[in-house]
């Protein structure tokens, strides 16, 4: 007996037998999710030694010229369309000419190919337009990103066959179709599996000929373009009692294309989701008979369509929402260090208090992570890869840190942006974080069971592969390959014990790292604290097992960690990709900080509460010695990054690219003219403040300073002054809301039959 066959027969086989025992049954949608999308770098993060080189050398996201014309044309065009105020709290819509523009612009058809008549756009470029559009109207960015992202044109482009992507595409791609999708029941939110809605497999007549086809019953909400749409995608359940097409009953989650004008659907009326007025609704179906043909992919993709919504969400969610958050945080960066710069409390501009300069640093360096993920995420998109475990931290991290920028912006701003009207650019913003992180996946449910649950399987070097091993029918062909893959793994995991031992207690001083100059002992961290992570999650899984799913708490913490892993490279490969400005290395350096900070406590958590004390004291003694020892960004820190946003600069520019600019002497406008006028009078107040005048007439009369200097800093006066004040309202245009509470949704009508008649 050779030795592979002996360490097979004799050591392999009992743990094997022993493993198939005690493994938990994986329902169909759970492994449908695991097999969704792919992996990228988050295997190297995974693996415990992440390959620099490969990181540092991959493309960045780039726009092509005619991508680039997009924005600066149709795109600049319509943010100059929108009035976000009335949008808002008068029309509750997007106008009537801005619908026509996006739909003859064919923003609707943003990813659809050329050769179907949409703009063949790459996922950055797509991301850039719903970045822009956010920072001028958050409704007019959920009407164009949704059928770019949620909506059935990207199911068609993969699943479709070639006559549905004829028929429907061209229709998607022009907005002669607007479309949904139906997903999200009463019964069945985060737990998708459960629905109801179902579509039994029957006979029927269809446009006077009786075909093979399906009768569908569903109530779905929460759709976005529900309301307006014309064509519904929608998943349900489908079955075949009468085994008309083979010998299985029930066939699992199907998705179809809807028709809304078919006879049985019902549009229900408009939702509004805290506020914000994209259009948002309910519908139903009542015994809704369509042909099989209907089904995306046709008869052949019965009961697959789990599997391609999970496939399709690791695209879509690495892009839509990050966008949106990620645009929000630079907003609130550019906006908040601009009115932190020009207000004055106590003769000094709010901004150079340290009690203020603590919530701003926090916004610039939340604004510069997330948009570095944002890059880099999409450059994996661009190229090809559907890395589903990093959608899901795309979509849980930028949306949770856009919160915290946000509140810490509201309370920067203070009353200014408490007190809605048309000057408020705040209101909005604030009122539609909730939204963000509700929709694609709960955060709470996505933190504590996907990121570490999927990437525990799908990013491990060898873990799927033992799974499936597991599971195999053929025992003795399952038995070959749980060998291969144990041994592997077994070896792997030796390697990572001693490198992360190494690494932990040498503080990373040996790990590997490139030539980065100050950035290169921010590598070498990231390297120590990958490999104790891989350490500790192999240890997780061996002694919990299938139980680790059930440990909320623990995969959230592991969670946590993979998070700050992917997001701190991302920052390091902006860092470079930007030639390292020393400008922004405040603000690279606050990010490395606060996440070793949260890194560093997960760990010191996951070991207090790892169920088996013996490993976890062996865990501690390995990876953490010392305590958690990092404490977060220093003072020092804190007041470079915060500087940043308080005068104009490249940095400034950096930081906040490619956001809308409409020069309508409103909010933004005002703020932004006001920006300008007071640093560059900086000189001239500095003069004023050290004669003690404070009228710049009698300082000219004086000659402190001259007559031309003295109007500039009146003009500079007058701009903050229209920037401070906030909007009032005449009792008569707030009654309507006020005193007529019991039925909103009849005055959202009111309103739009009297548009409609006007």
């Amino acid at each position: 007996m050779s030795s592979q066959a002996f360490r097979r027969d004799i050591i392999t086989k009992p743990i094997f037998s022993w493993a198939r025992t005690v493994l938990p049954a994986m329902s169909d949608t759970e492994r449908e999710a695991l097999e969704a999308g792919d992996v990228w770098w988050d295997a190297d993060l995974f693996a415990g030694n992440p390959d620099w080189a490969k990181l540092l050398n991959y493309p960045p996201a780039a726009l092509t010229a005619e991508e680039k014309a997009f924005l600066d044309g149709p795109v600049d065009t319509l943010c100059a369309m929108l009035d976000d105020w009335k949008i808002n709290w008068e029309w509750r819509d997007l106008p009537p000419e801005v619908w026509d523009f996006v739909k003859r612009e064919k923003f609707f058809g943003m990813i659809i190919p050329k050769e179907f008549g949409g703009l063949g756009f790459s996922p950055y470029a797509h991301s850039e337009v719903v970045r822009k559009l956010s920072t001028r109207s958050l409704t007019a960015a959920v009407t164009v990103m949704v059928p770019n992202s949620l909506g059935p044109g990207e199911l068609l482009m993969r699943f479709g066959t070639r006559e549905q992507q004829q028929q429907w595409l061209p229709r998607l791609a022009d907005g002669r179709e607007i479309p949904c999708f139906g997903l999200t029941s009463p019964e069945a939110g985060s737990d998708a599996a459960s629905m109801i809605d179902s579509g039994i497999i029957c006979k029927g007549n269809f446009e006077g000929r009786e075909v093979l086809g399906l009768r569908l019953n569903w109530h779905k909400r929460y759709i976005t373009l529900g309301p307006v749409s014309t064509l519904l995608g929608l998943a349900f359940k489908a079955y075949d009692p009468d085994h008309l097409v083979g010998a299985k009953e029930d066939l699992g989650i199907t998705v179809a294309l809807i028709p809304t004008s078919l006879p049985g659907v019902e549009i229900g009326r408009r939702h509004l989701p805290a506020m914000q007025v994209f259009q948002n609704g309910p519908n139903w179906g009542r015994d809704v008979f369509i042909p099989m043909d209907f089904i995306i992919g046709g008869e052949a993709r019965l009961g697959q369509g789990w599997k391609m919504l999970m496939t399709a969400l690791a695209a879509g969610r690495g892009i839509s929402l990050p966008s949106l958050s990620a645009a929000g945080a630079a907003y609130a960066a550019r906006t908040t260090g601009a009115y932190a710069r020009i207000r004055e409390q106590f003769n000094v501009p709010i901004g150079k208090f340290e009690g203020i300069e603590e919530p701003l640093a926090r916004i610039v360096a939340t604004a510069y992570l997330l948009d570095a993920a944002r890059r880099l995420t999409c450059a994996a998109l661009n190229q090809g890869h559907h890395p589903a475990v990093i959608s899901g931290i795309m979509k849980l991290q930028a949306t949770e840190r856009m919160r915290i920028a946000i509140d810490d912006a509201m309370d920067i701003h203070g009353g200014k942006a408490v007190i809605d009207g048309p000057q408020n650019y705040m209101g909005t913003l604030y009122r539609s974080v909730p939204v963000g992180i509700t929709v694609e996946g709960a955060n709470i449910l996505t933190r504590n069971l996907i990121v570490f649950g999927q990437g525990a399987i799908r990013a491990h070097p060898y873990l799927l592969e033992e799974m499936n091993a597991l599971g195999e029918q053929d025992r003795a062909k399952g038995l070959d390959a749980f060998d291969k893959a144990f041994w592997k793994h077994i070896g792997h995991s030796v390697t990572t014990l001693f490198r992360a031992w190494g690494r932990s207690w040498t503080f990373g001083a040996f790990a590997p790292a490139p030539d980065a100059g100050e950035a290169t002992g921010f590598y070498r961290q990231l390297s120590r604290y990958s490999s104790a992570f891989a350490l500790c999650a192999d240890m997780a899984l061996l002694t919990l097992g299938g139980a680790l799913k059930r440990k909320e708490m623990l995969s959230a913490r592991f969670g946590d960690i993979l998070s700050e892993l992917y997001l701190l490279s991302a920052a390091l490969k902006r860092w470079q990709d930007e030639g390292r400005q020393q400008a922004d290395f405040a603000a690279l350096e606050w990010c490395m900080a606060s996440g070793f900070r949260t890194i560093e406590n997960r760990f010191a958590e996951i070991l207090a509460n790892l169920p088996n004390r013996f490993v976890a004291v062996i865990l501690k003694f390995l990876i953490q010695p010392f305590g958690a020892r990092v404490l977060g960004p220093s003072d020092r820190v804190v007041h470079l990054c915060a500087q940043i946003v308080l005068e104009p600069s490249a940095a400034r520019e950096r930081l906040t690219p490619d956001l809308s600019h409409v020069d309508d002497d409103r909010g933004v406008a005002r703020l932004e003219k006001a920006f300008l006028l007071v640093t560059a009078a900086e000189d001239i107040a500095r003069r004023m403040r050290a004669s003690h005048i404070h009228d710049w007439q009698e300082a000219v009369k004086k000659g402190i300073i001259t007559q031309g200097e003295g109007e500039q800093l009146a003009a500079a006066h007058e701009a903050v002054a229209k920037v401070i004040e906030v909007d009032d309202f005449p009792p008569e245009a707030l009654s309507p809301i006020y005193k007529k509470p019991a039925d909103v949704h009849q005055f959202f009508q009111e309103l739009g039959e009297q548009r409609a008649a006007s």
